[in-house]
């Protein structure tokens, strides 16, 4: 339903964005654009900002709404129908705006030619505080946590007691910097590194990283846990010792041995053939683990590809970095169906992933792929000839920067 127009109506000014964080930048930009007239606010969806920050939202779309409707400078807000960068265009048939208002940031060549081609005027504003009060910005407030996360490479699972009992190995973790919004429930990593928060809100005290390692492991694994589940301490490794790690289990919780790489020209050579592509996070109550099948044949499967991955990496052998990587996954997803076709509460078991595998791993320039974490959603972690080329190809492509010491930043 269009909004009626009038002889006597006052312009009808149009702003979108996320506004996921909200914060007093957001309502000054509101307040500054209504004084060129009603303003109307398009705000995008939850899908919509998935596929195109790479995150999923802080608020759902509905409170988003309903928090920018309440602002006393805004007439009426929508939901973007729309995907990409103009995921407003659907809103403008609605709203049918006088005028289009961004800020500096805002501003594309791709709004200009939008507004050229329906006589809409367009306006960018500067970005200004409101009169005694910090300027503020969505990407300054998500940049004021800098805690690290990791990738695991290869040799998933080996942390788990039940499976290196069977044979042991090594686990291969990469500490990334959060470069980008990390979700959680996505193999990531975000429940230790949602603990840590709990310690340590903003970046990782300056100790040891093993012994920080260590007491995060034993922070998360309370006596008191009353899940009864221990978790595996590639988490804590990974997030809590840079560069590139391994890990070597043998029947116990705590490896016997990390083993570190911290070479920079390692890290930047696997900088360069590693990104992530977002995929639907893992959704409560599925379970990655129903109809596992362990297996001394299996896990020696899994050991030798982590064991050629590493020594890979190290020679910056590309061919066979991607076979190992690929071998490790297989390996993984033998043992534990459910990475792939994960177990749903009411018994069912979804195909998404194994789709988007198939979609992947058929794009030209993808070599290997796996699932982070545990799998079940999240990311799938490609290994591709080039990132930036691939990236620039692949909008949805994250690359990833890997957490070097700070001796060497």
């Amino acid at each position: 339903m269009k909004v009626p127009n009038t002889m006597n109506h006052p312009p009808r000014v149009f702003v979108s964005g996320c506004y996921d964080l909200l914060h007093s930048g957001h309502v000054e930009f509101f307040r500054q654009a209504a004084e060129y007239g009603e303003l109307h606010v398009g705000i995008g969806s939850d899908e919509t900002i998935l596929h195109y920050k790479h995150h999923a939202t802080r608020y759902p779309e509905q409170e988003r709404l309903f928090m920018v409707s309440s602002i006393r400078y805004v007439h009426r807000a929508y939901i973007n129908a729309g995907s990409g960068i103009l995921d407003f265009e659907p809103t403008l048939d609605i709203v049918q705006p006088d005028i289009l208002v961004v800020n500096c940031d805002g501003d594309s060549p791709a709004k200009r030619e939008l507004c050229k081609r329906r006589g809409i005027r367009y306006v960018v504003l500067q970005r200004t505080p409101h009169e005694g009060l910090m300027a503020r910005s969505s990407t300054a407030l998500k940049q004021d946590c800098q805690l690290p996360t990791r990738l695991d490479l290869a040799g998933t699972w080996i942390d788990q007691p039940s499976v290196s009992k069977l044979a042991p190995g090594w686990a291969l973790t990469l500490s990334l910097e959060p470069t980008f919004d990390i979700r959680d429930r996505c193999g990531l990593s975000t429940s230790t590194r949602n603990l840590i928060r709990e310690l340590w809100p903003q970046k990782l005290p300056d100790m040891d990283p093993q012994k920080l390692a260590r007491l995060v492991f034993c922070y998360e694994n309370t006596p008191e846990r009353s899940d009864g589940i221990i978790s595996g301490a590639q988490d804590a490794i990974g997030i809590c010792v840079p560069g590139l790690a391994r890990h070597y289990y043998e029947g116990r919780f705590w490896p016997s041995r990390i083993e570190t790489c911290e070479d920079d020209g390692v890290l930047s050579w696997l900088e360069s053939h590693l990104c992530l592509i977002p995929l639907t996070p893992r959704r409560p109550g599925c379970s990655v683990v129903e109809g596992k099948d362990v297996s001394l044949r299996k896990v020696q499967a899994l050991v030798a590809a982590a064991d050629a991955c590493w020594d890979a990496i190290l020679r910056c052998d590309f061919d066979a970095f991607a076979e190992s990587y690929l071998a490790s996954f297989r390996a993984q997803v033998d043992m534990f169906p459910g990475m792939i076709h994960p177990w749903l509460p009411d018994g069912e078991r979804t195909e998404e992933i194994e789709q988007a595998i198939d979609r992947w791993s058929s794009v030209e320039g993808v070599h290997a792929w796996k699932l982070a974490g545990a799998g079940g959603g999240g990311y799938l972690a490609l290994v591709v000839n080039e990132v930036s080329s691939f990236c620039a190809a692949h909008a949805e492509a994250i690359p990833l920067t890997a957490r070097r010491p700070s001796n060497m930043r």
